[in-house]
């Protein structure tokens, strides 16, 4: 009876690594012929859906990115209006296109879509027209580096948006990132390299781990166009502030010593500074960078298939895939981890709260003094006051996510703005005891982003209308002349030998 057990068992067993064999036989072979090159990827090839003819499991998770439903405490892809959510934002940026029209961007891939509908953009008629240079375009999408090797790239920066907009048309994708011919990491945007350049730092050096966030910092940085480049006098050229450092005190003293500002304030007249979206600079001073996390570890994370281990291109908030973005790491459920990521979240956004009041106060306050006759030399320690506090709010405010990349260093440099925003209302409350108002400044109602853009004067019902005429009219001329361009780019199809 029992070798008949033994047996029945032994048979079992058998069968169960025989199945186990030709599972890990097959898989093999998946993995040994998943990349089955389909066409050839010309050198500037600008077309996501080209590339995914190679690549049908990278480009089929990257078109996840089109999911726009994710939300969570201050990112996802669920497009929001930050101005409806904090009107205070509108006062902040009076004067300056973030104060007409402030959305969180969604996945890469819209933003082309995007960076058309938004007001910022206004509503240009034609070639030459509108209020943003060419340069606006550089980081939204693979068509920026095909027309930078075929123009040139002062010749790209140079002239206005609507310019270009016939020709910058795929979103966010495959080319901005990799080598057609070797499919490696690479840098497609020049001001990366020219950043490193100024640091006295070769880019070329970076291992294979640190290009898995070099790629993300060609666009995730602070940025501004200067337009007083030796040799390069009036083109908005391209430039991240890194000469004297990464910190928020090293790129306001670049800007300082140049004696640069983004725009002058509306209300207040101070020359402002706008935080664009210092990401990797801020990533770089949190633990994860610390311990040689790079980004898309935890927004790209590996993900395997058919045997096969590839990137996930479906670029996200780790917080939506955390089983791959968070768990290889930390062995903790998911909702303690949720509650981990809040809770810095949370803290560090009471703070920035009360910075945005001091400063919307500082904005108001200043006007009131001007209106009553103040003088330059009575002003120029307090505008200078409220651009050092603004810059260090939009700094921790324009980083998405920096406070849970680098919860220290955002509450560092809140608390920071919150000592000079301070100072500033204290010199202003001299300032108007001096023009003979003791009275505390009377505040407006901008309880609403309505309220508050009436309150410094924008005409929406305007903006609006241009932008309108712009998507009816000369929007559709761009795609028809896109739509010709690429239909004589078609892809060369790859002959397999028998």
């Amino acid at each position: 009876m029992k070798n008949k057990v033994l047996f029945v068992v032994t048979v079992i067993v058998v069968f169960l690594l025989g199945l186990l064999a030709s599972s890990i036989v097959n898989r093999k072979s998946e993995a040994k012929y998943k990349y089955v090159p389909q066409v050839e990827i010309s050198e500037g090839e600008p077309r996501n859906d080209v590339w995914g003819e190679n690549f049908p499991a990278e480009y089929q998770s990257y078109l996840q990115t089109a999911d726009s439903d994710f939300e969570t405490y201050q990112g996802g892809s669920k497009m929001r209006d930050v101005l409806e959510e904090d009107p205070r934002l509108v006062v902040l940026y009076a004067g300056y296109g973030f104060s007409k029209d402030y959305n969180q961007g969604r996945g890469h891939y819209y933003a082309i879509d995007d960076i058309r509908n938004t007001l910022r953009t206004g509503g240009p008629s034609g070639p030459g027209d509108g209020p943003m240079p060419s340069t606006c375009w550089t980081c939204k999408g693979p068509d920026v580096p095909r027309l930078m090797n075929e123009k040139g790239v002062e010749e790209f920066y140079a002239g206005k948006w609507a310019d270009k907009g016939a020709e910058v048309v795929n979103p966010i994708g495959c080319a901005d990132c990799h080598d057609s011919k070797t499919m490696k990491l690479t840098i497609t945007r020049p001001a990366l390299v020219e950043a490193f350049d100024a640091m006295g730092k070769d880019i070329n050096n970076a291992t294979h781990q640190e290009m898995r966030s070099l790629v993300c910092a060609q666009c995730h940085v602070e940025y501004y166009f200067n337009k007083k480049l030796p040799g390069k006098e009036g083109t908005p050229y391209l430039v991240f502030p890194w000469k004297e450092g990464m910190s928020v005190e090293d790129m306001e003293r670049y800007y300082d010593n140049i004696e640069f500002a983004d725009w002058t304030h509306k209300l207040s007249r101070a020359p402002m500074l706008k935080a664009q979206h210092p990401g990797y600079e801020t990533y770089l001073t949190g633990v994860h960078a610390d311990r040689g996390v790079s980004c898309a570890d935890c927004h790209m994370p590996y993900k395997s298939e058919g045997g096969q281990k590839f990137t996930d291109h479906h670029i996200q908030s780790p917080l939506n895939n955390m089983a791959n973005a968070c768990q290889v790491c930390h062995r903790t459920e998911d909702s303690k981890l949720m509650a981990n990521v809040y809770d810095r979240q949370k803290k560090a956004n009471e703070n920035k709260i009360k910075l945005e009041d001091l400063l919307v106060k500082s904005h108001i306050e200043a006007k009131k003094a001007w209106d009553l006759g103040a003088t330059e030399e009575q002003m120029q320690p307090i505008l200078i006051d409220i651009r050092h506090a603004q810059w260090r709010w939009d700094f921790a405010a324009a980083a998405h996510g920096a406070s849970f990349h680098s919860p220290v260093e955002i509450g560092r440099v809140i608390g920071g703005g919150l000592d000079i925003a301070a100072e500033a209302r204290i010199k202003l409350a001299r300032v108007l005891a001096e023009l003979g108002h003791n009275e505390e400044v009377a505040m407006p109602d901008i309880a609403t982003k309505e309220k508050a853009q009436e309150y410094i004067g924008l005409d929406m019902e305007k903006l609006r209308a241009e932008k309108e005429a712009f998507k009816n009219n000369l929007l559709p001329q761009w795609l028809e002349e896109a739509e010709e361009r690429e239909s004589k780019m078609d892809a060369q199809e790859v002959t397999m030998n028998e």
